[in-house]
């Protein structure tokens, strides 16, 4: 009897061992306290009626916001080139790429002003564009040689590092602007135009550049080889690439305010190839405002899921109007009965 008693409670232990059931608590098995609305069409037609009066005012001063904002676009890529080979005409190292546009100010403009580098059809999302680039030798010198993402801009002829290495800095933009308003030079403010977590985490202090566009092929811009990259902005605001074929990044600041009627005369040096694959390029002056740039559609978006919502609400007053039916009683739901104490 002894045996067979042992040999159960030995049986029972190994099945309690091998049971998958969880232990017992209101956790697993789903019985904490939980609030469930009940979607009665008062509270149903409230909720649309409130969604409605707070996104149409925002969105209404979005856009007022918006339409605040005096922006200057200026695309400069086709008139900057005289000769019909523009492709020819932009890899001649020894022809004179300066170009001189005007522009007349609509509305006064209040500093500072941003300025702003547009291209289009420049896939800087391509995977392999992103992928070429060696974060480890940006932050430190120590990682200098670290390369082997950069292909194929990873060693120069010689065989030594490049630094900064990989196809983004080897495309870096090189078109530089002059101003000038009503004849008058307008200073530039390139300072603080890239993230400060950029300049001092992602690019080193002691990371100076080496062997950069001295190989066959020059992509873009020179680097300064005295300064070290955390000075170097518009290398840092150019390494930081964009989601979408036309973008814009910011060349710099003009801190004084121009007028309405001013006229603006840029110089520009017209370097960057993008006529080899199809892009453009133009200049941006804009203002900004307490939501940024220009940008109409978060007003509009706004504006428009608040009227939705007003009149989803409305079609549910005329619904419950028309044909009312009567609510339930709220006693008989599962989760408002006494649940039964657990046993075991």
């Amino acid at each position: 009897m002894e045996r067979m008693s042992t040999s159960g409670s030995e049986s029972d232990s190994v099945a309690a061992k091998r049971s998958m059931k969880p232990k017992y608590s209101k956790f697993t098995q789903q019985e904490l306290p939980a609030w469930k609305p009940l979607y009665t069409p008062g509270i149903v037609i409230g909720a649309f009626s409130l969604i409605g009066i707070i996104f149409i005012p925002i969105g209404l001063v979005s856009i007022a916001a918006s339409q605040e904002v005096v922006e200057l676009v200026d695309k400069y890529d086709g008139e900057c080139v005289t000769a019909n080979d523009k492709v020819g005409f932009i890899q001649d190292t020894k022809t004179d790429k300066a170009c001189t546009r005007t522009i007349t100010v609509p509305k006064p403009m209040k500093g500072p002003i941003q300025v702003y580098y547009q291209l289009e059809n420049f896939y800087q999302n391509h995977r392999r564009y992103v992928k070429s680039r060696s974060d480890k030798q940006l932050r430190s010198k120590e990682f200098s040689s670290v390369i082997k993402t950069c292909d194929p801009e990873a060693i120069s002829e010689g065989g030594a590092p490049i630094v900064p290495c990989g196809l983004i800095a080897w495309s870096l933009f090189n078109d530089t602007f002059t101003f000038s308003v009503n004849k008058k030079t307008v200073q530039v403010n390139k300072k603080n135009i890239a993230w400060s977590s950029d300049r001092t985490i992602k690019f080193g202090s002691d990371v100076f550049p080496e062997n950069f566009q001295k190989g066959g092929l020059i992509g873009g811009g020179q680097l300064n080889e005295k300064l070290p990259l955390s000075e170097q902005e518009d290398l840092i605001v150019w390494m930081r690439t964009a989601a979408l074929p036309t973008f814009r990044k910011l060349y710099g600041r003009i801190e004084t305010d121009i007028m309405a009627s001013d006229e603006i005369t840029v110089v520009i040096q017209n370097n960057y190839n993008t006529y080899s694959f199809g892009g453009t390029k133009a200049l941006v002056l804009s203002t900004t405002s307490w939501i940024g740039g220009k940008n109409n559609f978060i007003g509009f978006a706004y504006v428009a899921i608040g009227t939705i919502s007003f009149l989803i609400a409305l079609a549910f007053v005329g619904l419950n109007m028309v044909k009312p039916r009567t609510l339930g009683d709220p006693s008989y739901l599962s989760w408002n009965k006494e649940n039964p104490d657990y046993v075991q």
